[in-house]
């Protein structure tokens, strides 16, 4: 029963630190160093991460970790949308993959 409130805190604490950092990308255009290679638009990630960790924040603390109450299933749904489009946003935020496109050789 006491594991169950190490994964809430441990939630808490990744949903805000994604909230933090989308913080950071739309008031400073500060990145993780992690991510400075990949966004090219820190702002549009920025709101990305935002709408994504409340969208999680409202998954976890009303879906799973609020009980077997389904009075709430609705706005748990809705919070796992807004992830996804949190989601959407951020990889529209970074540019598009290294890799070159190599086509085939269609000539003989």
């Amino acid at each position: 029963m006491h594991w169950h409130w190490y994964l809430v805190g441990f939630a808490a604490l990744a949903v805000a630190a994604q909230a933090g950092f989308g913080i950071a990308a739309i008031t400073m255009y500060w990145l993780p160093p992690w991510f400075r290679g990949r966004v090219v638009r820190p702002k549009l990630w920025g709101w990305g991460a935002v709408a994504g960790a409340g969208g999680m924040a409202l998954f976890m603390f009303l879906g799973p970790f609020h009980g077997p109450d389904s009075d709430f299933t609705s706005y748990a749904l809705g919070g796992m949308a807004l992830f996804v489009m949190g989601q959407a946003a951020q990889i529209m935020g970074q540019r598009p993959s290294g890799r070159e496109v190599v086509l085939p050789d269609t000539e003989e």
